[in-house]
């Protein structure tokens, strides 16, 4: 242990959270800071599919999270103007035998608290409350780094893990902004008693229409129903997920949508507005002992739940990496060639099925269901998410950068 780099992360949002206790179960000593002043994660709902879920199990979390999370039944798409339904995939015991781990759905809240607990019983004090990064040095054998609240720290390895905004890719790489991708979206959780008993169902709903989506899934054992929208539009650049908005205004972007929309939505005690943003993943994630994760390095529009999923891979492959080699800055070399095409695709499917989930066609009621039915076959269904579950952060291979 002691021949081990000391490891920094900035950063203790789920990618960091999920990457530090990785790799202090591998033995590194872990320091996670975060800008933050209170650790609180905030957001709502989470889908986790198998390609996530296997790797909490193997972290001894597999307990922890089943506490806390939903077992949905399955998926459907819906017409947004009359509601017809199409059956996508089974999950539940269906995702275990297909894919060897189950499918849960949890809200962020909760996941985060559990990951929090558990790297604070893995290393106690790892987690730095209210150190937000100002700047970076590298030298051969360490990184040096100065917080705002004026503390200086050292570690063998620095890991940016702090988001679409991060700071730690600003020194590396200068300045990215990323773009408005002209969708504004909405979220908010309701009660599942407060609504009729037909939408108190333990199923994700995908409703598409022209121009716009929206999401439903259960939460906390289906005691919570998640509500996620997504409308085109070119006159919203509100980047802050804690942007309060008013049902009437959320109601005003969905006129038009089925009558289950507007009663969800009647229920939603304050929904939440914010700019989905994006821009090209990155081909270039480490320099010497830093290295970039999650939503630092690849963000992604929401529209295969793939976000959170990426961020959890890519912890445990770094961990990996970082442990199968002595030297620091090829491990993180061989951390990115192993992450950079699968992540690269799945920001670029991501947005091609916001083009599928919004198309002009889903207008006209008959058009629609013939283009739901050749869009949505199960030979289709089975290409745009078989390679997404089945994908194994603990086996894939790891080859020299």
């Amino acid at each position: 242990m002691s021949d081990q780099p000391s490891i920094a992360i900035a950063g203790a949002g789920i990618g960091g959270l999920v990457a530090a206790l990785a790799l202090i179960q591998k033995g590194f000593a872990v320091d996670i800071y975060e800008q933050a002043k209170e650790l609180r994660e905030i957001g709502a709902g989470l889908q986790l599919s198998a390609n996530g879920t296997r790797i909490l199990i193997a972290l001894g979390l597999g307990d922890a999270v089943r506490s806390i999370a939903c077992v949905p039944e399955g998926k459907e798409v819906r017409l947004f103007s009359t509601g017809q339904t199409w059956k996508l995939f089974d999950l539940g015991e269906t995702s275990i035998e297909k894919y060897g781990a189950p499918y849960w759905m949890v809200h962020r809240g909760d996941l985060h608290k559990v990951l929090i607990e558990a790297v604070e019983r893995a290393r106690p004090g790892a987690i730095h409350a209210g150190h937000k990064l100002v700047n970076l040095e590298q030298s051969p054998f360490r990184v040096d780094m100065t917080f705002e609240n004026g503390v200086r720290a050292s570690a063998g390895a620095l890991i940016g893990a702090d988001g679409v905004h991060s700071t730690v890719r600003r020194i590396l790489f200068g300045e990215m902004p990323a773009e408005f991708m002209g969708v504004a979206a909405w979220r908010g959780l309701v009660p599942m008693e407060r609504l009729p008993k037909h939408l108190q169902r333990l199923v994700g709903s995908n409703w598409v229409g022209p121009g716009g989506h929206i999401i439903t899934y259960p939460l906390r054992g289906g005691k919570l129903l998640n509500f996620v929208a997504a409308i085109e539009r070119d006159n919203w650049a509100v980047d802050s997920w804690t942007e309060a908005g008013t049902q009437e205004e959320c109601a005003a972007d969905f006129v038009g949508w089925h009558s289950d929309i507007r009663e969800i939505v009647s229920h939603i005690e304050i929904p939440y507005k914010w700019a989905l943003l994006g821009r090209e993943p990155l081909q270039k994630w480490a320099v010497g002992r830093v290295s970039l994760l999650g939503d630092a390095c690849h963000p992604t529009l929401p529209m295969l739940a793939q976000g959170a999923n990426m961020a959890i891979e890519d912890g445990m492959v770094l961990a990996r990496c970082l442990s199968g080699q002595a030297d620091v800055a090829a491990a993180l070399a061989q951390f990115e060639a192993a992450r950079v095409t699968r992540t690269s695709q799945i920001v670029r499917r991501s947005t091609e099925a916001a083009k599928r989930f919004h198309n002009p066609a889903l207008a006209d009621p008959a058009g629609a269901a013939a283009y739901v039915d050749r869009e949505w076959t199960p030979e289709k269904i089975e290409a745009r998410y078989g390679w997404l579950f089945e994908y194994d952060a603990l086996e894939t291979p790891l080859l020299a950068a």
